[in-house]
């Protein structure tokens, strides 16, 4: 029998690869339905997503009190950090950043007719990188050897971006390139990450982060309506506040 070396990394490697084969075989369902079946496969995704986004929030939104009442909780970190959040992130224009990227990975790709291209790559991108699992995943994989976490994103994203490139195209294939990178760097500073992802923390930003996965579900469902890139600073305000 024939040890499988676990090396860091690995599990962001497997997390690409089922991004790509999902993709690949999305664009394969895909040539064969017509418009209408890919707007049908397009909004079902997007209602996929934002109810990811509601339960993954209100997991954390909400708690039992002493009298068996629903109350809310988090209000104050969550209204600071998607406003601050959002002020750094247009100074910044990460959204103008993302989408430049995104127009110069078409163009690398040989894709410039692709009108679709740019849609799918940072809907897919922000879709798969969005939340606790992206940054806790690559720790865990990185100083414990354990890939789990990103195991089982690993099949979720598959599912996912089996519907979205059958209806968004090319572009959600290549959003592997965005999950490499920012679960690479992740990887690589897991020892400088690690002792700052308190259990207070990770919950933090697992409430913000599953709020701005709902605003990538909205903007599927309607157009881009909201920058999410400009408010993934949100993320590092929500990890700080802990």
């Amino acid at each position: 029998m024939i040890d499988i070396p676990i090396f860091p990394g690995l599990g962001t490697v497997v997390n690409c690869a089922a991004i790509i084969i999902g993709g690949l075989s999305g664009l394969a369902i895909g040539r064969f339905i017509n418009e209408k079946l890919q707007q049908t496969l397009q909004i079902s995704c997007a209602i996929a997503v934002i109810f990811i986004g509601i339960g993954g929030t209100l997991t954390k939104m909400l708690r039992v009190g002493a009298d068996g009442s629903l109350e809310m909780t988090g209000a104050m970190m969550m209204i600071a950090s998607l406003t601050i959040g959002g002020l750094i992130g247009e100074v910044i224009d990460i959204d103008g950043k993302f989408e430049r990227f995104g127009e110069w990975l078409k163009v690398r790709t040989g894709n410039e007719d692709d009108n679709k291209f740019l849609d799918g790559f940072v809907t897919a991108s922000l879709t798969f990188c969005i939340g606790a699992m992206s940054i806790l995943g690559p720790i865990n994989d990185a100083l414990l050897g354990d890939c789990t976490v990103l195991y089982m994103k690993s099949v979720l994203d598959l599912v996912l971006v089996t519907v979205m490139a059958a209806s968004m195209g090319k572009g959600c294939v290549f959003s592997s390139v965005s999950v490499g990178l920012f679960q690479g760097a992740v990887t690589i500073f897991a020892g400088l990450l690690e002792p700052l992802m308190t259990p207070a923390a990770l919950a933090n930003l697992s409430y913000v982060g599953n709020m701005l996965i709902f605003c990538v579900g909205i903007n599927l469902m309607f157009g881009n309506k909201i920058r999410v890139a400009n408010l993934l600073p949100a993320l590092i305000i929500a990890a700080a506040q802990a």
